[in-house]
């Protein structure tokens, strides 16, 4: 009888990966970014081994919004408060926080338990351009979409 395989923690070993999220619908950006951050699209896939990739996101900004969602579409918060839920539009959210549209469609994608939460730790956003000196040591990898 063959013993199954497990896939090892990669540990210090975690690939990095850069994407330009210039003119890419937000949807189509989160399942790049949430497949590598789950290691979705390595052969030695297991959903209880936390084996993804760091993900950096830049121009999160200027991520595209198909329709009439930029007008149409609301993000929530919620304070605990009474009467402590806010609603913003999605360009509320992208004039305040542009980085926080990916990070929930990410989130949106993963599965919600304790192992998502550690990959969204290994997701950065950023709303401009990041200086690419800043990443050199982590040797990137650029994917286009």
């Amino acid at each position: 009888m063959q013993k199954s395989y497990r896939a090892p923690n990669p540990g210090d070993k975690r690939a990095w990966f850069i994407i330009d999220a210039k003119d890419v619908p937000v949807g189509r950006l989160a399942v790049v970014v949430a497949n590598k951050l789950r290691a979705k699209d390595l052969p030695t896939f297991d959903p209880s081994v936390d084996a993804g990739a760091f993900v950096v996101v830049t121009n999160a900004a200027l991520v595209k919004l198909t329709g009439k969602k930029e007008e149409q579409k609301t993000y929530q918060r919620y304070s605990g408060y009474r009467d402590g839920l806010k609603e913003f539009t999605a360009a509320e959210m992208r004039a305040k926080h542009p980085d926080r549209m990916i990070k929930e469609a990410v989130w949106g994608m993963l599965p919600k338990n304790n192992i998502a939460r550690k990959m969204m730790t290994r997701l950065k956003v950023f709303a401009a351009e990041a200086d690419k000196g800043t990443l050199a040591a982590q040797k990137p990898v650029e994917i286009k979409l």
